[in-house]
């Protein structure tokens, strides 16, 4: 089993730096670069003449992203943003006029800006407070749109037992991975949301244009494919004969891939899957944990209000400084944080480091 500090060589980027930002951007390990060298130097080699090989590659990686989240590779679909996941689910949905959407105060702007979207269906949208959901629910509410990790304060939503009550009142649950997929574990067999999407560019580590979403298998017949492409037919593959009528759609989440698909970035989250599993999720995620209960006593010690929970993001908040202002002063530093809401948020995955935490030590003094 390598150390961490084998590990962290895997990331040219933190050379000469204290990087403790992953919540904004995951930083992509060597071997992932490699891998997108691979493909593109496979396509100049061949002129891409077998790009149906490639396909068989991703079903390796869809296989690799149902293994992390206890799901099966037909639940898999890649998508190139966590908003086209979102996307497919709000407009797949068989709305009747007056239903309704909710999510909470605060969360992240895919699931606030959903208005104008949802008003085309005569469906009404409602943010409300955190604390407010559970009761918000009413008989006219046929989704909830949820980060399981919240990006501003970290706050991680017990999603299994929230969406038991709402399976029980017929609630579909879209949960947004984005914030956590990679550093902790999500089981798909407890939470079962409708469905649970992935933008793998923060904690997946992977280049833009790398992501997924999983698709319940009892939801999928309610959740129809809104797009349609050259692969919407279920016999896609057959590239010589391809089918000139209607497309017959598949039965697995692939149907809502409906085109071609981020090949580069692709092979790059395959990579980045083998070395989590190398390593271990468990591993990880104890890891990761580990270090956000170092930072959070930093920012307590530096005077700050944090928020105690079990969370790869940590933030803290000062009566007396500004977070904006202190996120830069540590900028000068070399201590790359951000600040979201007047709160400093520092997020540290896997390749970081005890020294790193005392250098944020030291700059916040």
């Amino acid at each position: 089993m390598r150390d961490w500090g084998e590990i962290r060589k895997q990331f040219p980027a933190l050379e000469g730096r204290t990087f403790l930002n992953t919540a904004t951007y995951g930083q992509t390990p060597r071997a992932a670069v490699e891998a997108m060298e691979r493909h593109l130097a496979r396509r100049d080699a061949l002129a891409c003449g077998d790009f149906l090989s490639w396909f068989d590659d991703m079903d390796r990686v869809r296989e690799q992203c149902a293994r992390l989240i206890h799901a099966q590779p037909t639940d898999i679909a890649f998508i190139h943003s966590a908003s086209a996941g979102l996307g497919t689910f709000l407009n797949g949905l068989d709305w009747r006029e007056g239903d309704e959407v909710l999510t909470v105060d605060n969360e992240f702007p895919n699931n606030l800006y959903q208005a104008p979207i949802l008003a085309r269906f005569g469906v009404t949208f409602r943010s409300v407070p955190l604390g407010e959901l559970m009761t918000s629910l009413s008989e006219r509410t046929r989704a909830v749109l949820l980060s399981a990790v919240n990006y501003g304060t970290g706050f991680r939503a017990p999603v299994a037992e929230w969406n038991a009550e709402f399976r029980k009142r017929g609630i579909l649950l879209y949960l947004d991975g984005t914030q956590g997929c990679g550093a902790v574990r999500f089981d798909m067999r407890e939470i079962r949301p409708a469905v649970f999407a992935v933008d793998a560019y923060k904690w997946m580590l992977t280049p833009n244009g790398g992501g997924f979403m999983y698709v319940d298998p009892e939801f999928r017949s309610k959740i129809e494919p809104s797009i349609a492409g050259w692969r919407s037919d279920r016999n896609w593959r057959d590239v010589n004969n391809l089918n000139h009528g209607d497309p017959v759609f598949s039965e697995d989440a692939e149907k809502y891939e409906a085109g071609m698909i981020v090949f580069p970035s692709l092979y790059a989250m395959g990579a980045v899957l083998d070395l989590m599993f190398e390593i271990g999720p468990a591993r990880i995620e104890a890891r990761v944990l580990e270090l956000a209960d170092g930072i959070r006593d930093i920012l307590a010690q530096s005077g700050a209000e944090v928020v105690r929970e079990a969370s790869p993001i940590v933030t803290g908040r000062w009566a007396d400084r500004d977070a904006v202002q202190v996120a830069q002063k540590l900028r000068e530093q070399n201590v790359i944080v951000s600040a979201r809401h007047g709160r400093l948020r520092v997020s540290a995955h896997f390749y970081n480091n005890e020294a790193d935490l005392e250098q944020l030590r030291q700059a916040l003094a």
